[in-house]
Protein backbone atom coordinates (compact mmCIF):
# COMPACT_ATOMS: atom_id res chain seq x y z
CA UNK A 1 0.00 0.00 0.00
CA UNK A 2 1.49 3.32 -1.06
CA UNK A 3 0.81 6.35 1.09
CA UNK A 4 0.87 9.84 -0.36
CA UNK A 5 3.53 11.94 1.37
CA UNK A 6 1.10 14.80 1.89
CA UNK A 7 0.38 15.37 5.57
CA UNK A 8 -3.21 16.13 6.61
CA UNK A 9 -4.27 19.75 6.97
CA UNK A 10 -5.78 18.88 10.34
CA UNK A 11 -3.12 18.74 13.03
CA UNK A 12 -4.28 15.97 15.33
CA UNK A 13 -4.17 16.85 19.04
CA UNK A 14 -1.98 14.80 21.39
CA UNK A 15 -3.42 11.38 22.25
CA UNK A 16 -5.75 11.34 19.22
CA UNK A 17 -7.31 7.92 18.55
CA UNK A 18 -8.25 6.00 15.41
CA UNK A 19 -11.18 3.93 16.69
CA UNK A 20 -11.60 1.50 13.77
CA UNK A 21 -8.84 -0.12 11.74
CA UNK A 22 -7.79 -3.66 10.87
CA UNK A 23 -4.61 -5.69 10.80
CA UNK A 24 -4.25 -8.52 8.27
CA UNK A 25 -1.45 -11.03 7.81
CA UNK A 26 -1.34 -13.88 5.34
CA UNK A 27 0.11 -16.25 7.94
CA UNK A 28 -3.29 -16.34 9.66
CA UNK A 29 -5.93 -18.55 7.96
CA UNK A 30 -9.10 -16.93 6.69
CA UNK A 31 -12.57 -18.43 6.55
CA UNK A 32 -13.27 -20.63 3.50
CA UNK A 33 -15.78 -18.19 1.99
CA UNK A 34 -13.88 -15.00 2.87
CA UNK A 35 -12.61 -12.57 0.27
CA UNK A 36 -8.79 -12.66 0.49
CA UNK A 37 -7.78 -9.58 2.46
CA UNK A 38 -4.83 -7.30 1.77
CA UNK A 39 -1.56 -7.70 3.63
CA UNK A 40 -1.77 -4.95 6.26
CA UNK A 41 0.71 -5.50 9.12
CA UNK A 42 1.36 -3.37 12.17
CA UNK A 43 4.50 -1.89 10.61
CA UNK A 44 2.45 -0.46 7.73
CA UNK A 45 -0.15 0.95 10.10
CA UNK A 46 2.56 2.66 12.17
CA UNK A 47 3.48 4.61 9.05
CA UNK A 48 -0.15 5.77 8.80
CA UNK A 49 -0.08 6.81 12.47
CA UNK A 50 3.09 8.85 11.95
CA UNK A 51 1.67 10.53 8.88
CA UNK A 52 -1.63 11.45 10.55
CA UNK A 53 -0.23 12.19 14.02
CA UNK A 54 -2.46 9.53 15.60
CA UNK A 55 -1.18 8.05 18.87
CA UNK A 56 -3.88 5.53 19.78
CA UNK A 57 -5.77 2.86 17.86
CA UNK A 58 -8.62 0.40 18.22
CA UNK A 59 -8.02 -2.78 16.21
CA UNK A 60 -11.26 -4.33 14.98
CA UNK A 61 -11.39 -8.07 14.31
CA UNK A 62 -11.88 -8.58 10.56
CA UNK A 63 -14.70 -10.73 9.21
CA UNK A 64 -12.16 -12.79 7.28
CA UNK A 65 -10.75 -14.32 10.49
CA UNK A 66 -14.08 -15.20 12.09
CA UNK A 67 -13.59 -15.84 15.80
CA UNK A 68 -9.84 -16.50 15.45
CA UNK A 69 -8.69 -13.32 17.20
CA UNK A 70 -4.95 -14.13 17.17
CA UNK A 71 -3.83 -11.50 14.66
CA UNK A 72 -5.81 -8.78 16.45
CA UNK A 73 -4.38 -9.81 19.82
CA UNK A 74 -0.82 -9.87 18.50
CA UNK A 75 -1.33 -6.41 17.01
CA UNK A 76 -2.59 -5.00 20.32
CA UNK A 77 0.45 -6.46 22.08
CA UNK A 78 2.76 -5.01 19.43
CA UNK A 79 1.34 -1.51 19.74
CA UNK A 80 1.06 -1.83 23.53
CA UNK A 81 -1.87 -1.57 25.93
CA UNK A 82 -1.00 2.05 26.61
CA UNK A 83 -1.88 2.90 22.97
CA UNK A 84 -4.11 0.10 21.67
CA UNK A 85 -7.41 -1.61 22.35
CA UNK A 86 -9.37 -4.17 20.36
CA UNK A 87 -12.81 -5.40 19.32
CA UNK A 88 -13.15 -9.19 19.11
CA UNK A 89 -15.52 -11.83 17.79
CA UNK A 90 -16.71 -14.63 20.07
CA UNK A 91 -19.65 -17.02 19.88
CA UNK A 92 -21.92 -18.95 22.19
CA UNK A 93 -19.29 -21.65 22.73
CA UNK A 94 -16.57 -19.25 23.90
CA UNK A 95 -15.86 -20.00 27.59
CA UNK A 96 -15.75 -17.29 30.25
CA UNK A 97 -12.05 -17.98 30.77
CA UNK A 98 -11.36 -17.01 27.15
CA UNK A 99 -13.38 -13.80 27.47
CA UNK A 100 -11.38 -12.95 30.61
CA UNK A 101 -8.15 -13.58 28.67
CA UNK A 102 -9.33 -11.33 25.83
CA UNK A 103 -10.24 -8.59 28.30
CA UNK A 104 -6.79 -8.68 29.90
CA UNK A 105 -5.28 -8.52 26.40
CA UNK A 106 -7.08 -5.24 25.64
CA UNK A 107 -10.39 -6.29 24.09
CA UNK A 108 -13.22 -3.91 24.97
CA UNK A 109 -16.08 -4.95 22.70
CA UNK A 110 -17.75 -7.61 20.58
CA UNK A 111 -18.31 -7.07 16.87
CA UNK A 112 -21.61 -7.75 15.12
CA UNK A 113 -21.31 -7.30 11.35
CA UNK A 114 -25.00 -7.27 10.45
CA UNK A 115 -24.47 -7.10 6.70
CA UNK A 116 -24.45 -9.97 4.17
CA UNK A 117 -21.55 -12.35 4.90
CA UNK A 118 -21.05 -10.87 8.36
CA UNK A 119 -19.86 -13.34 11.00
CA UNK A 120 -22.31 -12.61 13.86
CA UNK A 121 -25.90 -11.68 13.03
CA UNK A 122 -29.24 -10.67 14.45
CA UNK A 123 -29.96 -14.20 15.68
CA UNK A 124 -27.29 -13.97 18.40
CA UNK A 125 -26.96 -10.25 19.06
CA UNK A 126 -29.13 -10.10 22.18
CA UNK A 127 -27.68 -13.19 23.86
CA UNK A 128 -24.04 -12.36 23.13
CA UNK A 129 -24.43 -8.68 24.03
CA UNK A 130 -25.72 -9.79 27.43
CA UNK A 131 -22.97 -12.37 27.73
CA UNK A 132 -20.14 -9.81 27.55
CA UNK A 133 -21.61 -7.28 29.97
CA UNK A 134 -19.90 -8.70 33.09
CA UNK A 135 -16.56 -8.17 31.34
CA UNK A 136 -17.18 -4.47 30.65
CA UNK A 137 -17.45 -4.90 26.88
CA UNK A 138 -19.67 -2.92 24.56
CA UNK A 139 -21.40 -4.11 21.38
CA UNK A 140 -20.16 -2.77 18.05
CA UNK A 141 -22.65 -3.00 15.20
CA UNK A 142 -22.49 -2.45 11.46
CA UNK A 143 -25.72 -2.51 9.49
CA UNK A 144 -27.50 -0.81 6.62
CA UNK A 145 -28.73 2.35 8.34
CA UNK A 146 -31.96 2.26 6.36
CA UNK A 147 -33.01 -0.64 8.60
CA UNK A 148 -32.81 1.37 11.84
CA UNK A 149 -36.60 1.87 12.13
CA UNK A 150 -37.38 -1.85 11.84
CA UNK A 151 -34.50 -2.78 14.16
CA UNK A 152 -34.87 0.06 16.66
CA UNK A 153 -36.79 -2.01 19.23
CA UNK A 154 -34.18 -4.79 19.19
CA UNK A 155 -31.33 -2.31 19.50
CA UNK A 156 -33.02 -0.60 22.44
CA UNK A 157 -33.21 -3.98 24.19
CA UNK A 158 -29.47 -4.53 23.97
CA UNK A 159 -27.75 -4.00 27.31
CA UNK A 160 -24.87 -1.64 27.94
CA UNK A 161 -23.11 0.54 25.40
CA UNK A 162 -23.55 0.17 21.63
CA UNK A 163 -21.21 1.63 19.01
CA UNK A 164 -22.49 2.17 15.45
CA UNK A 165 -20.01 1.98 12.58
CA UNK A 166 -19.42 4.31 9.65
CA UNK A 167 -21.88 7.21 10.12
CA UNK A 168 -24.64 4.60 10.30
CA UNK A 169 -23.74 3.22 6.84
CA UNK A 170 -26.95 4.29 5.10
CA UNK A 171 -27.34 2.58 1.68
CA UNK A 172 -27.57 4.95 -0.09
CA UNK A 173 -27.23 8.12 2.04
CA UNK A 174 -30.52 9.55 3.25
CA UNK A 175 -31.17 13.21 4.13
CA UNK A 176 -31.04 14.09 7.84
CA UNK A 177 -34.83 14.37 8.04
CA UNK A 178 -35.30 10.79 6.79
CA UNK A 179 -37.07 8.43 9.27
CA UNK A 180 -34.09 6.05 9.32
CA UNK A 181 -31.69 8.79 10.39
CA UNK A 182 -34.19 10.09 12.92
CA UNK A 183 -34.31 6.56 14.35
CA UNK A 184 -30.54 6.67 14.85
CA UNK A 185 -30.85 10.02 16.62
CA UNK A 186 -33.45 8.54 18.96
CA UNK A 187 -31.08 5.72 19.82
CA UNK A 188 -28.30 8.21 20.53
CA UNK A 189 -30.67 10.09 22.82
CA UNK A 190 -30.82 7.04 25.09
CA UNK A 191 -27.27 7.95 26.16
CA UNK A 192 -25.97 4.46 25.31
CA UNK A 193 -25.21 4.76 21.59
CA UNK A 194 -22.02 6.10 20.00
CA UNK A 195 -21.26 6.60 16.30
CA UNK A 196 -18.01 6.35 14.35
CA UNK A 197 -17.45 9.13 11.83
CA UNK A 198 -15.66 6.93 9.34
CA UNK A 199 -15.58 5.23 5.93
CA UNK A 200 -17.98 7.48 3.96
CA UNK A 201 -17.41 5.21 0.96
CA UNK A 202 -19.21 2.37 2.80
CA UNK A 203 -22.49 4.30 2.51
CA UNK A 204 -22.44 4.07 -1.31
CA UNK A 205 -22.15 7.83 -1.51
CA UNK A 206 -23.53 9.34 -4.70
CA UNK A 207 -21.26 12.38 -4.43
CA UNK A 208 -18.01 10.60 -3.62
CA UNK A 209 -14.59 12.01 -2.82
CA UNK A 210 -13.11 14.22 -1.71
CA UNK A 211 -16.01 15.74 0.30
CA UNK A 212 -18.56 12.90 0.30
CA UNK A 213 -21.19 15.62 0.70
CA UNK A 214 -24.26 13.39 1.15
CA UNK A 215 -22.58 11.38 3.92
CA UNK A 216 -21.07 14.59 5.27
CA UNK A 217 -24.52 16.07 5.81
CA UNK A 218 -25.31 13.17 8.14
CA UNK A 219 -21.95 13.39 9.90
CA UNK A 220 -22.43 17.10 10.55
CA UNK A 221 -25.95 16.48 11.86
CA UNK A 222 -24.59 13.82 14.23
CA UNK A 223 -21.84 16.10 15.52
CA UNK A 224 -24.35 18.89 16.10
CA UNK A 225 -26.74 16.51 17.86
CA UNK A 226 -24.38 14.70 20.23
CA UNK A 227 -20.68 15.58 19.99
CA UNK A 228 -20.09 13.70 23.25
CA UNK A 229 -21.01 10.43 21.48
CA UNK A 230 -18.95 10.82 18.30
CA UNK A 231 -15.68 9.04 17.40
CA UNK A 232 -13.34 9.24 14.41
CA UNK A 233 -11.84 6.29 12.54
CA UNK A 234 -9.80 5.63 9.41
CA UNK A 235 -11.07 2.11 8.56
CA UNK A 236 -7.54 1.43 7.31
CA UNK A 237 -6.58 -0.48 5.13
CA UNK A 238 -10.03 0.09 3.55
CA UNK A 239 -10.83 -3.57 2.78
CA UNK A 240 -12.89 -4.23 -0.31
CA UNK A 241 -12.29 -0.82 -1.88
CA UNK A 242 -11.04 -0.98 -5.49
CA UNK A 243 -9.64 2.55 -5.18
CA UNK A 244 -8.02 3.32 -1.84
CA UNK A 245 -8.93 6.68 -0.30
CA UNK A 246 -6.21 8.95 0.99
CA UNK A 247 -6.02 8.64 4.78
CA UNK A 248 -5.08 12.31 5.14
CA UNK A 249 -8.23 13.28 3.24
CA UNK A 250 -10.32 11.15 5.59
CA UNK A 251 -8.89 12.86 8.66
CA UNK A 252 -9.34 16.26 7.03
CA UNK A 253 -13.07 15.58 6.69
CA UNK A 254 -13.32 16.50 10.37
CA UNK A 255 -12.43 20.08 9.46
CA UNK A 256 -15.77 20.18 7.64
CA UNK A 257 -17.78 17.84 9.84
CA UNK A 258 -16.64 19.39 13.15
CA UNK A 259 -15.34 22.89 12.41
CA UNK A 260 -14.81 23.76 16.09
CA UNK A 261 -11.38 22.76 17.40
CA UNK A 262 -12.68 21.90 20.87
CA UNK A 263 -15.28 19.59 19.36
CA UNK A 264 -12.63 17.88 17.24
CA UNK A 265 -10.51 17.30 20.33
CA UNK A 266 -13.53 15.77 22.02
CA UNK A 267 -14.07 13.42 19.07
CA UNK A 268 -10.42 12.50 18.61
CA UNK A 269 -9.22 12.35 22.23
CA UNK A 270 -11.76 12.66 25.03
CA UNK A 271 -14.55 10.44 23.73
CA UNK A 272 -12.34 7.45 22.79
CA UNK A 273 -10.40 7.77 26.05
CA UNK A 274 -13.66 7.47 27.97
CA UNK A 275 -15.10 4.63 25.86
CA UNK A 276 -11.99 2.47 25.55
CA UNK A 277 -10.35 3.25 28.88
CA UNK A 278 -7.16 4.97 27.73
CA UNK A 279 -5.24 6.69 30.51
CA UNK A 280 -2.17 8.89 30.70
CA UNK A 281 0.33 9.75 27.99
CA UNK A 282 0.79 7.04 25.33
CA UNK A 283 4.22 5.67 24.46
CA UNK A 284 4.57 4.47 20.87
CA UNK A 285 6.62 1.27 20.77
CA UNK A 286 9.51 0.66 18.42
CA UNK A 287 9.22 -3.13 18.26
CA UNK A 288 8.18 -4.50 14.84
CA UNK A 289 5.19 -6.40 16.25
CA UNK A 290 2.60 -8.36 14.32
CA UNK A 291 3.79 -8.56 10.74
CA UNK A 292 6.47 -5.93 11.26
CA UNK A 293 9.27 -8.23 10.14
Amino acid sequence: MTESPRPPRLQAPPFACDTHMHIYEKRFPILPDAVPPPEAPVAAYRAVQRRLGIARAVIVQPNAYGKDNRCTLEAIAALGLDTARGIAVIDEATPDAEIEHLTRAGIRGIRFHLMPRGYLGWDVIEALSARVQPFGWHSQIQLDGRSFPEREAVLRRLPGTIVVDHVGRFHDPVPPEHPAFQSLLRLIDTGRFWVKLSAPYESLSREGPPRWGDVGALAKALVAHAPERMLWASNWPHPGQPTLPDDADLLDLLLDWAPDEATRRRILVDNPAALYGFKGAPRLRAAPGCGGR
